[in-house]
């Protein structure tokens, strides 16, 4: 309703529930002509060729499909496409491919622009009369591949029917050559328009056109239109809607039906009329199953209507100025008034008579109005304006007054839905009255917000759409005078609607309506101002609406109290919880407008309803009572006021019985608790927040029973809700803490104190997973003066659980909260270097902290749901950001030089890891570490190398998430000797993972480094060695093994140790061999796999190496798995293909014949005789066969 259009261009901007970029682009005209005639004027060479004809038929459609929004661009063009399409069609020479294509191109021009346009270009010319119906009698109505040709010459002979001359005088002589007689072309026509009703596909919708024209010829009508409607009637009523056959045959009779008492005259049609009306009637269309033939009955009763009525516009109706807004401007300055009826012409009207059948074409049509189908209501509310538009002022008040019923709470949706249409029509043709504004208008503000619950979710969004087009269409209808009682109710509706309506197309709506009413009334108070706001594209973000907009327009104080009323009234019982919640968010941000409204009304509106029996009414009650005290603290607290000043004691009482009031009707158990428990312990967060006057009282030691048992119970409430409950627990506890147990200032209530940290140590332990999480984040977020004196038990505690062992496997969101929960406690407790353990983090228990974080950095649990150690990894990662800064900035000297260099190794490793987010988070942590200055992290590694490397805009430009950025930076690391180990190991999952775009950006990065070591012996050296440390280390690791041994493949088969291949027997290449042998008695193929090519690799090196590489590879080629002899043959043979220098050339042929031509695959007995014939021949030791071997049998 509100799209901006620019001419040539795009006008766009953000909205939408994803922030999408909405864009309107507007074509300046058809810009295609030249490929449009290419494509047109190759059809004849096309045709005879399947393929290049579909091709040019699908560019074709892709051109005429830019132009479905702005047909009327191609009617310029139009003629001489026809033109050039209709001489392949009219030529003798034209195969009948080309024929059919040619139509096929003329159905895609005419779906784009329209029949009624287009069809009006063919040529109709007595000429062409003939050789279009030949043309179409010879065409077969049941061939599914040549439909448009059938619809294009139904089309093209309903233009040849509007000749002005009787059909006879083309018959001529009717005797043909052979003696027979002739058909008459009227006959001949009226047989293929009958046919081709009866069809299944769209040359039906075509031949009812057929009918409507060549129906109403002057001659035709004369002698066939009775025995047509004879012919019509019987069909609908020899069909019934249960076959398909018959809904097809149903569907042709009324559409031709309908169109012909459109395009026809009353005088010819009126007789028929009754008995027309009379067999729909009998027929029950409005009870078909299927809602075509019910839009289609809607469609042929208001035709009847319109026809038993005279053609005439009502004199009564209300009518204001010009269509054109310039025009409106400028008759504004003189007073002009709505016309009124002058009394000749209500007199006329008394004296003109309204046939019976008027009636139930009426009753039909308001009938219409409640169908399920928006077509069909769409059809009834069009029908509804247009009778009413022919009937006397009181019949037609009767009409309104009928529509108004639609809009009970006895209807259903679809009747509110059809009732607001049929105004909004009424209403634009200036049906309905001024005087009839006081009824309306209420119906249309209660439709607005129209909605009805439906098991779990909800119906309305079209009537309020709907509702929306109302005030749209009176914003043009009447005249500002007209509305100015209405305009506070209606602006104030549009805005709640626009602000608050759950669907976007409905806040768009309203936004467009309210831009319409601005503009056109000028009446609606501080309208440009808040277009301004609430535009097209900014009501497109519900937070935004909900959190920013509303506060805006509720600081005009017209809005402010509906606003603040719909969102108690209908919101904060709504039944999606999303809307509740954001609905209490934004009370809390109107609260300012309107604090004593709030306090005095509202508060005591809201208590009784949050002890309520409705669930959902119950909660949003909850929320809402909270944010409102919240509200009102943080405003008494500019006045020097508490709240109790603010609020009434009444209220206050109230707020400190609901805990107590649900415990003792068990509210907090079950489906009901999921939603009870987090919204209490919000109350009792901003309770606590406002200061209540409520310590020492019983209903603390509730508020602490109810964290406390959501805690322990937390496993049995259903999967989604636990982190929102787990959320809104611990802010419950910190604020709780925070305000009632303190004895005094920054001290703590010891017995609270000793119980709590008791309690939640010990539920670190509980055999719930999710208990343990919520014990670990109960503990991070204690005041400091909680955890004084406590700390060394509360971080032994922690730090147990962040270990993983064989047993607590499973629990890893609990070391990831431990994890968090660690830093989090060292942030409150502070550091100071020569301090207690039991009260700061300090020097005596700095590297213990450091130590259980560091671990957890090599967290790499993996369960169904893949790597979930990455969770910890990821805690714990932001963990030791947080703790190093803190440590720099109060006490730097009791940070090791040791502790630094782990941390930093450790991210330099997971920053070149493979999961894009988790490498994303550890660059971005290494970057703010690195160029830290207040404070400056101490004793980092090669700082200075580092800065060169990663200069300070890298930390805004450097996107880490994608592969092709951050590993050219990372592997720059390997340079610097004590970064080298750990970004190799990150690397090595990278470069041998399985993720095709980290996999090519890390291996491209890494051997860009390797070969700049090339040259530089020492540096390679070191490189090898590391890489034996890790290889080492990582032996029976299959999270790194298989990937080092793809990464060691890759290497070897660039030739990265090309420099070692030289010397004999290189102390690499023995280690990496010794390494290597032990993967030989595998039972993982893909391990196997990764080990034959590193093998193969390793043949380069020279001496004893090679012997022992070959001796390796053949007692593969005897090994228990067929696929893995299979495979260590095939990339034997490849291995020679490759270094040609690695056996005597004399045997080479001889080797390759046995590697290719034998079946690796058959019985071992069989294959080893070749093996052996191979030893032979390479000059390779026999290998002896091993009883007892588990899977290496040769």
């Amino acid at each position: 309703m509100a799209l901006s259009e620019t001419e040539n261009g795009c006008s766009g901007g953000e909205g939408g529930e994803s922030d999408a970029i909405v864009k309107a682009c507007v074509l300046g005209g058809f810009s295609e002509t030249g490929e449009t005639r290419g494509l047109i004027s190759s059809l004849p060479e096309v045709h005879e060729h399947k393929l290049s004809s579909e091709s040019t038929t699908e560019r074709f459609l892709v051109i005429m499909n830019r132009y479905q929004e702005q047909p009327h661009l191609l009617d310029p063009h139009l003629e001489w496409m026809l033109n050039m399409i209709l001489e392949f069609v009219r030529s003798e020479k034209s195969p009948s491919s080309l024929v059919h294509l040619s139509f096929k191109f003329l159905y895609i021009i005419c779906k784009v622009r329209g029949y009624k346009i287009f069809m009006q270009l063919f040529p109709h010319e007595v000429t062409d009369v003939q050789p279009v119906l030949d043309l179409l009698s010879r065409q077969d109505p049941k061939d599914s591949e040549t439909w448009e040709t059938r619809y294009m010459l139904l089309l093209w002979l309903s233009m040849t029917c509007l000749i002005p001359f009787d059909l006879y005088r083309l018959d001529g002589h009717l005797e043909s050559d052979d003696g027979k007689a002739r058909e008459p072309t009227m006959d001949r026509i009226l047989a293929i328009a009958k046919s081709y009703l009866l069809v299944s596909d769209s040359p039906r919708d075509a031949a009812s056109v057929l009918v409507s024209k060549f129906m109403t010829r002057p001659d035709v009508k004369q002698k066939c239109l009775g025995d047509f409607l004879d012919w019509s009637l019987t069909t609908v009523s020899q069909t019934n809607d249960q076959s398909m056959r018959d809904i097809m045959v149903l569907d042709g009779a009324l559409q031709s039906l309908a169109k012909l008492f459109k395009h026809g005259k009353r005088d010819d049609l009126l007789q028929y009329a009754p008995t027309i009306l009379q067999s729909l009637e009998q027929k029950h269309l409005s009870e078909s199953s299927q809602a075509m033939l019910r839009r289609l009955g809607v469609k042929l009763i208001q035709r009847l209507g319109l026809t038993f009525l005279k053609p005439r516009v009502a004199a009564w109706r209300y009518q204001r100025g010009s269509r054109s807004l310039a025009a409106n401007l400028s008759m504004s300055q003189s007073a002009t008034v709505a016309v009124t009826p002058e009394v000749e012409t209500q007199e006329q009207e008394e004296d003109y008579d309204i046939p019976e059948e008027v009636e139930t074409v009426v009753e039909h049509l308001l009938v219409g109005l409640k169908d399920k189908e928006t077509i069909v209501r769409w059809s009834a509310a069009k029908g509804i304006g247009r009778v009413t538009g022919r009937l006397p002022k009181e019949l037609a008040d009767e009409v309104v007054g009928s529509v108004l019923d639609c809009f009970s709470f006895q209807e259903t949706d679809n009747a509110w839905h059809g009732g607001c249409l049929a105004l909004a029509e009424l209403g634009r043709r200036g049906l309905l009255l001024p005087s009839r504004l006081t009824d309306v208008v209420p119906l249309i503000i209660k439709s607005l917000t129209y909605e009805e619950k439906r098991g779990a979710c909800s119906v309305g969004s079209n009537v309020r759409d709907a509702a929306c087009y109302v005030c749209w269409s009176f914003a043009r209808a009447y005249e500002p005078k007209e509305l100015e009682p209405f305009v506070t109710q209606i602006a104030s509706a549009l805005l709640i609607t626009a602000v608050f309506d759950r669907n976007v197309n409905c806040r768009r709506a309203a936004s467009a309506a309210f831009q319409e009413n601005v503009g056109r009334q000028g009446t609606f108070p501080h309208g440009i101002d808040i277009l301004t706001a609430a535009d097209y594209y900014a009501v497109g973000n519900l937070n935004n609406c909900y959190l920013n907009i509303s506060v805006y327009i509720a600081s005009f104080p017209e809005y402010t109290k509906a606003m603040i009323d719909h969102l108690i009234a209908m919101k904060i019982n709504h039944w999606d919880g999303v809307i509740r919640e954001l609905s209490t968010k934004a009370l809390h941000n109107l609260t300012p407008q309107a604090p004593d409204y709030m306090a005095a009304t509202v508060l005591p509106q809201l208590l009784p309803r949050a002890v309520g029996i409705d669930l959902h009414g119950r909660h949003g009650a909850i929320l809402a009572c909270a944010e409102i005290t919240h509200a009102l603290f943080k405003l008494g607290l500019q006045t020097n006021r508490t709240v109790v000043d603010i609020i009434s004691s009444e209220c206050v009482d109230a707020l400190k019985s609901i805990h107590q009031t649900l415990h003792d009707r068990k509210q907090y158990r079950g489906f009901g608790g999921e939603l009870m428990r987090p919204a209490m312990c919000g109350l009792i967060e901003k309770l606590s927040l406002s200061k209540m006057p409520f310590k020492n009282d019983p209903v603390i030691t509730g508020w602490q029973w109810l964290i406390d048992d959501t805690i322990k119970t937390l496993h049995l409430v259903s999967s989604g809700v636990k982190d929102s409950i787990m959320v809104a627990v611990v802010s419950a506890l910190s604020a709780l803490c925070e305000e009632y147990y303190q004895a005094e200032p920054g001290q703590a209530d010891s017995q609270m104190q000793d119980i709590l940290v008791s309690q939640y140590i010990d539920g670190l332990t509980s055999p719930q997973m999710v208990a343990r999480c919520g014990s670990a984040l109960a503990l991070g977020c204690l005041p400091r003066f909680m955890i004084h004196s406590k700390l060394k038990q509360i971080l032994e505690g922690l730090q147990q659980i962040c270990t993983v062992t064989q047993k607590e496997g499973s629990f890893t969101e609990a070391r990831r909260d431990a994890v968090r929960a660690i830093a989090q406690v060292c942030v409150k407790a502070g550091v100071c270097a020569n301090g207690s353990p039991d009260s700061s983090l300090c020097s005596e228990n700095v590297a213990d902290v450091y130590g259980a974080l560091l671990d957890s950095m090599s967290d790499y649990t993996t369960d169904s749901r893949g790597d979930v150690g990455a969770w910890v990894r990821e805690a714990a990662m932001t963990s030791l950001m947080e703790v190093t800064l803190l440590v720099a900035s109060s006490a730097a000297e009791i940070l090791s030089p040791d502790l630094v260099k782990c941390t930093m190794c450790c991210l330099a490793q997971q920053a070149a890891e493979k999961i894009d987010r988790y490498r994303a988070h550890a660059g971005n942590i290494f970057l703010r570490l690195l160029h830290s200055t207040e404070p400056a992290v101490p004793h980092i590694p090669h700082r200075e190398e580092l800065l060169n490397i990663f200069p300070i805009e890298t930390t805004t430009s450097l996107n880490w998430n994608a592969p092709s950025q951050a590993f050219q930076y990372i592997t720059q690391l390997l340079g610097l000797p004590q970064y080298q180990c750990h970004t190799l190991l990150g690397l090595t999952v990278s470069v041998g993972g399985i993720t095709e775009s980290t996999v090519h950006f890390s291996s491209q990065s890494l051997f860009d480094y390797l070969r700049g070591i090339q040259d530089n012996s020492a540096a390679l050296t070191q490189f090898g060695n590391t890489l034996l440390i890790i290889f080492r280390d990582n032996l029976r690791n299959d999270r790194v093994s298989v990937p080092f041994l793809k990464m060691l493949n890759q290497m070897l088969a660039n030739s990265c140790f090309e420099i070692f291949t030289t010397e004999e027997n290189h102390h690499f290449c023995v280690e990496l061999l010794t390494l290597c042998k032990e993967f030989r008695k595998a039972k993982d193929i893909s391990k196997l796999r990764a080990c034959i090519d590193v093998f193969c690799g390793l043949i380069q090196f020279q001496g004893e190496v090679r012997k022992k590489v070959l001796s390796q590879l053949l007692m593969l080629l005897c090994h228990s798995f067929p696929v893995i002899r299979k495979t260590t043959a095939s990339q034997m043979y490849e291995m020679l293909l490759t270094y040609d220098d690695v056996i005597d050339p004399e045997v080479l042929d001889d080797v390759m014949t046995l590697l290719s031509d034998t079946n690796w695959e058959s019985n071992l007995a069989t294959v080893r005789t070749h093996r052996d014939q191979l030893c032979d021949l390479l000059g390779v030791p026999r290998p002896q066969v091993v009883a007892k071997s588990s899977v290496q049998v040769s």
